[in-house]
C-alpha cells in the first residue's frame, strides 16, 4: 500500500527523482556522517578520547562515504552495491550495540554493593547507554531498503539470482516498526538526559510528549493491515510534529549554549547541552515520512511508467 497516496490521492502525480529505498539510503549515509561527529563531540567532553571512542567517531564517516559510493554504484550494477552496502550496515548495527555495551560498563560500580552496582542515577550519570543504539537502527533501516521487494507489500525480498527470502511483515511495516523503536529510543535517551535537570523546566515535557505520540502511532500504524486514511494522517502529523520539536529542541539547545553576548564559545558546546541530540527526533520523523512512501523499487517504478 501507497500509504502517503492513500492519505492525499494528489501525491500519486508527483513523480520523485528516487525511490523510498534510494532515499532511506541516502538518509542513512548521512546519519553516519553526523552521528560521527555527534559522537566526537560528545567523547570530546573528558578532554581526551581512549582509542575504543575512536571507533564510532572514525567508523560514522567512512561508513557514510562508502553507502554514497555504494549508491552510485547501484546506478549500474545494483547486486555489487548491495553486497557494499550491507557489509557497511552490518558493521553499523555491531557498532551500535558494542557502544551500548560499553556505555553499560561504564555505569556498572563493581565495587559497590550487590543490588547498588547499577542504578537509575547512575544510568542517568553515565554515558547515554541508548544513543550508540542508533547505529544499530540505520543499519537496520539500511538493509531493509538495500534489498528489493518484489512484489511491493508482499515482504518478499529478492536476494542474489533467484533466491528469495519471506519477512513476516511486509517492507513498508517492519520500517514502521523501525521507526516506533527508534523513536522509543530517542525518548528514553531524551527523558534520562533531562532528568538530570529533574526537569525543573516545564518545556522539557514537550519532547517526551511527542516521543510518546510519535513511539505509539508508529507501532499502531504498522499494526494495522488496513489503515483509514484517518490513520495514515493522524501518523503524518505525529511525525511532523517530530521534526518540529527537534528543530526548536536543537535551537533551545544551541541558545542555551551561547553566552549572555550571544557569543559562540568551543567549550560551551562540547561540555553544555547536546545541540545535535534533539535533531533525532527530526531524524526519526523524516525516517518515518519515507516509511510511506511509494514501497515499488526504481525498477519496478520505470517499468510501470513504460507500461503506460
Amino acid at each position: 500500500m501507497y500509504y502517503l497516496a492513500e492519505a492525499f490521492p494528489i501525491v500519486k502525480r508527483i513523480k520523485l527523482p528516487l525511490s523510498r529505498d534510494q532515499l532511506i539510503l541516502l538518509m542513512a549515509a548521512v546519519n553516519e556522517l553526523f552521528l560521527g561527529l555527534d559522537i566526537w563531540l560528545a567523547h570530546s567532553i573528558s578532554g581526551t578520547i581512549v582509542p575504543r571512542e575512536w571507533i564510532p567517531i572514525i567508523f560514522g564517516p567512512a561508513a557514510g562515504v562508502l553507502l554514497l559510493v555504494s549508491g552510485l554504484i547501484a546506478l549500474r550494477n545494483r547486486p555489487v552495491a548491495t553486497v557494499l552496502a550491507n557489509i557497511v550496515l552490518v558493521g553499523s548495527i555491531i557498532v551500535g550495540l558494542l557502544g551500548a555495551y560499553f556505555h553499560v560498563v561504564r555505569g556498572i560500580r563493581p565495587d559497590a554493593p550487590v543490588g547498588a552496582r547499577l542504578t537509575i542515577d547512575l544510568i542517568v550519570w553515565a554515558p547515554p547507554v541508548i544513543g550508540p543504539l542508533m547505529f544499530s537502527l540505520i543499519g537496520l533501516m539500511g538493509i531493509s531498503a538495500a534489498w528489493v521487494e518484489d512484489p511491493p507489500d508482499s515482504g518478499q525480498l529478492k536476494l542474489f539470482g533467484e533466491r528469495k527470502i519471506k519477512l513476516p511483515y511486509s517492507k513498508t511495516r517492519a520500517l514502521l516498526f523501525m521507526v516506533s523503536l527508534g523513536t522509543l529510543a530517542t525518548l528514553l535517551s531524551s527523558v534520562l538526559d533531562h532528568a538530570r535537570t529533574d526537569f525543573q523546566n516545564p518545556w522539557l515535557w514537550v519532547p517526551t510528549s511527542v516521543g510518546v505520540l510519535g513511539t505509539v502511532v508508529a507501532a499502531m500504524l504498522a499494526a494495522f493491515n488496513q489503515p483509514t486514511r484517518r490513520d495514515i494522517r493522524t501518523y503524518i502529523g505525529a511525525m511532523l510534529l517530530l521534526v518540529v520539536v527537534g528543530l526548536v529542541g536543537m535551537w533551545l539547545h544551541i541558545g542555551e549554549n551561547l553566552t549572555t553576548e550571544g557569543l559562540v564559545v568551543q567549550e560551551r558546546f562540547i561540555r553544555g547541552a547536546p545541540f545535535l541530540a534533539p535533531t533525532l527526533f527530526s531524524n526519526l520523523g523524516m525516517l518515518g515520512l519515507l516509511a510511506i512512501l511509494d514501497p515499488r523499487s526504481e525498477e519496478l517504478q520505470a517499468q510501470a511508467e513504460q507500461a503506460v
